[in-house]
């Protein structure tokens, strides 16, 4: 698990896509972590170097001091960059990581190429609901804010279409330290930067999402107005999450950004199947998992690494003809079948982000059952439970 010393603290980074491509730095929402940027990262990754990380605090970041500022979330960014050795960047945030990376165009602006601000203001008041959230995932826990939370995240639409994304998202908030996101809560809270965007002189793009409620559209084109030759363009049917209710757009939208400000962009660049690979293995098994597979690897079986990245994951899973969810279901049954225990565990949770509902994978093993034999299913119900636990009864619906 990559984790950097810089600027008095420890960061967790992620640095995938293609290596001859352009560099995008993307910086997480609060309460989220690299994850937020899975369904980007993978329509980027062919054509562009991607860098994502924990700020401060969030997922595999540590806490570290009291207090806070959004200035020093920008010198974390610029202190990663040089532990890096990277000289500049496109640099995407959404949220507070929009205000990360207008802190940071405005204290190291040798540091960006250009600016994609999404879901973001230099200003969000009122401070009392900031100290009001702060003061309560200190007193109750992270748990306590976590349904009024994700009810900001994402569209009503979203919800009843998405519940298995939902799922996922909850609990990479749950997981998040309560002292950390107390401390982005009092960042945000006494963070002001509109008096210096006007010193910001790089390229920005503005996204807003049209059903946001926390950074609505109005505050969006304010804050393109706000930045010399900044423009600003919306996204439909998202809400303050847009990069996850719509990876497809936000990435298009983004690339098309960078390209038109690179010197090569009338350049196709070529798409690398082990850097594809790499995104989709890393958006379907978690990026802990996959660091960990290969570093883990060594010399010997480094060639292994490298095969299964580029065939199974460039090649077949980066197929368009069978979705995601499908190719989980695909491959959890011929696992039953083939008694493969420690590979359909694996898969069983990268499933459910993919959109099998318990409900689907109950049925799934039921079906094996008949096909692959009464021991193949029996074993897989118990492979189940012991990946879930007791989550597998609580998600799957009583019937009336």
């Amino acid at each position: 698990m990559p984790l950097i010393h810089c600027s008095g603290t420890e960061l967790f980074y992620d640095l995938t896509g293609n290596e001859t491509g352009p560099l995008i730095v993307l910086s997480n929402s609060l309460g989220t972590t690299v994850e937020m940027w899975d369904g980007v990262v993978k329509r980027l990754a062919p054509s562009f170097r991607i860098l994502r990380y924990d700020t401060r605090g969030h997922g595999r970041s540590p806490v570290t001091q009291a207090p806070l500022s959004i200035k020093e979330l920008a010198d974390d960014l610029a202190a990663l960059l040089d532990a890096l050795k990277i000289d500049q960047a496109h640099i995407g945030g959404l949220s507070l990581g929009g205000m990360t990376a207008q802190a940071l165009a405005i204290h190291h602006p040798h540091k960006i190429k250009s600016l994609m601000l999404m879901a973001t203001g230099p200003y969000l008041p009122p401070p009392e609901n900031w100290n009001a959230r702060a003061k309560t995932v200190r007193e109750q826990g992270i748990g306590a804010i976590v349904d009024t939370v994700l009810a900001r995240w994402f569209t009503p639409a979203y919800f009843k279409t998405h519940a298995h994304k939902i799922a996922y998202y909850r609990s990479l908030f749950l997981a998040n330290k309560a002292e950390g996101y107390a401390l982005c809560c009092e960042a945000i809270r006494d963070a002001d930067l509109r008096p210096a965007l006007k010193t910001i002189t790089a390229a920005t793009l503005v996204i807003a999402g049209a059903d946001d409620p926390v950074t609505p559209v109005r505050m969006a084109n304010e804050l393109a107005d706000a930045i010399k030759d900044a423009r600003c363009v919306t996204i439909a049917n998202a809400s303050h999450l847009l990069a996850i209710e719509q990876p497809e757009e936000t990435a298009a939208i983004m690339a098309a950004f960078v390209t038109a400000h690179e010197a090569h962009a009338a350049a196709a660049l070529p798409v690398h199947a082990f850097e594809t690979g790499l995104a989709n293995r890393k958006a379907v098994l978690g990026v802990d998992h996959v660091q960990r597979s290969l570093g883990n690897a060594g010399a010997f079986a480094a060639p292994w690494q490298d095969f299964i990245t580029r065939n199974a994951w460039g090649e077949i899973w980066g197929d368009d003809t069978l979705p995601w969810k499908t190719r989980s279901l695909v491959t959890l049954a011929m696992m039953v079948a083939l008694h493969r225990e420690e590979e359909f565990k694996l898969h069983v949770r990268p499933a459910l982000k993919n959109g099998v509902t318990l409900a689907e994978l109950q049925a799934l093993l039921l079906q094996t059952g008949i096909y692959a034999g009464v021991p193949a299913a029996n074993a897989a119900f118990r492979w189940v439970r012991d990946v879930l636990g007791d989550e597998a009864d609580q998600l799957i619906a009583p019937s009336n």
